[in-house]
């Protein structure tokens, strides 16, 4: 997989191919865990958010990654904004959009509305707690978005598995003021 990852930084789009099959079942694995998280009814699935994170991957400037668990943090990122976006296209079509929507049955409730605003502002969280300190949102997108263990993010991250708890555990404090209005 290293060997992938330097070909494609490289220049080599030859790469895409045998990278992605080596790496789809890693990406599998963070989509459904990415999607066991979101409402149930979520109009996305694990595939799709597979796929889309992978364009987004692929598609531009390849990612520099020094490794699998580097490239899947990466990936998490990726699914992150995937979610996200997918959030507010669903949020702006309840506002209206641009079309009429007309349904009889199956309408969604507001607790669907509150979880997409709840993503929408875990977002906005995330992208403040990266302005304040960026390893702790790394901590973050690893491990809940990824999945990854304290060990994997610990070598990611070069730091030993005991300043992982301790910044996941500043992270999650952060994160819960901050989504509860209260002052960082």
């Amino acid at each position: 997989m290293t060997r992938l990852l330097e070909r494609l930084e490289e220049g080599d789009r030859q790469a895409v191919d045998p990278l992605f099959r080596l790496v789809y079942d890693d990406l599998r694995r963070l989509a459904r865990a990415a999607m066991a998280r979101e409402s149930p009814g979520h109009t996305l699935q694990a595939t799709a958010l597979v796929n889309e994170a992978w364009l987004k991957l692929a598609g531009g400037r390849p990612p520099a990654a020094s490794g699998r668990d580097h490239f899947l943090g990466i990936a998490a990122r990726a699914m992150r904004q995937v979610l996200v976006d997918h959030a507010r296209r669903r949020k702006a079509e309840r506002r209206g959009g641009d079309r009429v929507r007309v349904t009889l049955a199956g309408a969604e409730g507001p607790a669907d509305a509150r979880d997409l605003d709840e993503l929408l502002a875990l977002d906005r969280a995330l992208d403040e707690l990266d302005a304040e300190e960026p390893r702790l949102r790394q901590v973050v997108e690893y491990r809940y978005f990824a999945g990854l263990t304290d060990d994997e993010i610990a070598g990611l991250l070069g730091v030993t598995r005991r300043t992982v708890l301790r910044d996941w555990a500043r992270a999650r404090a952060w994160l819960n003021r901050a989504l509860s209005g209260e002052a960082s």
